[in-house]
């Protein structure tokens, strides 16, 4: 009898699993399936090829794809090459709670790739990919100017605190954050645009925002202080980058695919970096429509730029730097080194680069599928994020266990001095 073992059924989405198949014919070829249905019922899915060994069985921890969605030796391969069945969507968790994604493998003859019958089925499992973990509070925050969610770990606490942007997706993305709250973090997924009666669109950056944000961070009774983290992607990550040079709050910040500049205005008080110069005729647009923005940006080392410079040498606290170096978005590794260069010209050693070969520009938590191009609300066009699948793959799992690490290791306490 064929079957797919898998441990554990129920799990963390940044957990790995493990994946066997049983019951085969010595080295009998089938296909490897998995299928998801996201919440707006949109179809991602994905097939390799296996051989199974003279025993008749199939260990993904052992075991090579011989083709399909990848070829070579990866456990997880399965879930991290998920590619939507209507192109251009992008998976995103919105409800991190109640449910988790409901992922079905299954095991079919191998001439599946020419027509899928009901008879090519052999054997079928369903696992519980979640966003959140038992008891993890979901708390919606609607004082002052803010307006979130903060995320609390079970138990007493207190508990590291950190705010989680995104950037020009808008909205209010929860699913890294309540990640987070299942790893021991308070954190707090922060809307800063086109939610409820925030501004429709991103405009001028006023950090007083977001010093609210700390400040009702720091003072919750689960939050350990003196001082929080931040984590932030893309545009977000201009935010999180101004948060660590103005907010002495900040102890710890992580930035993914971002930049050391102002793209449009950052205001703090009396203080305003303008924006640097943007040159939409450098867009371009693909054989398949795609726009890459990649070029649009002014260089920031040209005297005509200086004004948009975040004075980076002046966080407090520490950075972390995430780039793609197949980032189609925007030039992340070169403003990545631009940046930790500023820091070094000033002394500073408080900066850290991680820059992963083959990876495009949504950097996310482990396992996630690639999404090379999706569509954008402020754009009219669909975008080309750039990365290679596996080479992606690796960033992300990469990644994540250094963002968990950096974050554990300056904001526990004893840790937080000033630089």
């Amino acid at each position: 009898m064929i079957q797919i073992i898998v441990h554990p059924k129920t799990a963390l989405v940044d957990e790995p699993l493990s994946i066997r198949v049983t019951g085969l014919l010595p080295y009998q070829l089938v296909a490897l399936q998995a299928k998801l249905t996201d919440e707006k019922g949109e179809l991602f899915f994905s097939q390799v090829f296996y051989r199974a060994d003279k025993g008749g069985e199939i260990d993904l921890e052992r075991a090579a794809a011989l083709g399909g969605d990848y070829v070579g030796i990866h456990p997880m391969g399965l879930f991290w090459s998920l590619k939507p069945k209507k192109i251009l969507s992008r998976l995103l968790k919105r409800d991190v709670i109640n449910s988790p994604f409901l992922v079905q493998l299954s095991v079919h003859d191998s001439d599946i790739v020419f027509s899928e019958s009901p008879e090519s089925l052999k054997a079928s499992e369903t696992v519980e990919r979640w966003y959140s973990a038992p008891e993890v509070q979901r708390i919606p925050i609607r004082k002052g100017q803010i307006r979130g969610i903060l995320f609390l770990p079970p138990g007493e606490g207190p508990f590291p605190g950190v705010i989680d942007l995104f950037g020009h997706i808008g909205g209010l993305v929860e699913y890294r954050a309540s990640l987070l709250a299942s790893r021991g973090f308070a954190a707090l997924a922060l809307a800063h645009f086109a939610y409820e009666d925030l501004p429709k669109t991103p405009g001028v950056v006023d950090i007083k925002y977001f010093e609210e944000a700390a400040d009702f961070l720091l003072s919750h009774p689960k939050v350990l202080g003196p001082r929080i983290g931040v984590v932030s992607v893309s545009q977000g990550a201009q935010i999180g980058l101004a948060m660590a040079v103005f907010l002495k709050q900040v102890a710890a910040t992580v930035c993914i695919s971002g930049f050391f500049f102002s793209v449009g205005c950052i205001k703090y008080r009396n203080e305003s970096i303008h924006s640097i110069n943007i040159f939409p005729e450098r867009a371009r647009i693909n054989n398949l429509g795609l726009v890459e923005i990649h070029s649009t940006l002014g260089n920031p080392q040209e005297e005509a730029n200086k004004h948009a410079l975040l004075p980076v040498e002046r966080a407090q606290g520490h950075i972390l730097f995430i780039v793609g170096e197949k980032d189609c978005n925007i030039n992340s590794k070169a403003y990545a080194e631009q940046a930790m260069e500023q820091l070094r010209r000033h002394g500073k050693n408080n900066g850290t680069l991680l820059s992963y070969p083959g990876a495009g520009h949504l950097i996310e938590p482990p396992y996630s599928p690639l999404c090379l191009a999706s569509q954008n609300p402020l754009m009219l066009r669909p975008v080309l994020w750039g990365g290679e699948t596996i080479l992606h793959a690796e960033a992300q799992e990469h990644s994540w266990k250094e963002i968990l690490k950096f974050l554990r290791l300056h904001l526990s306490p004893g840790s937080i001095s000033k630089l």
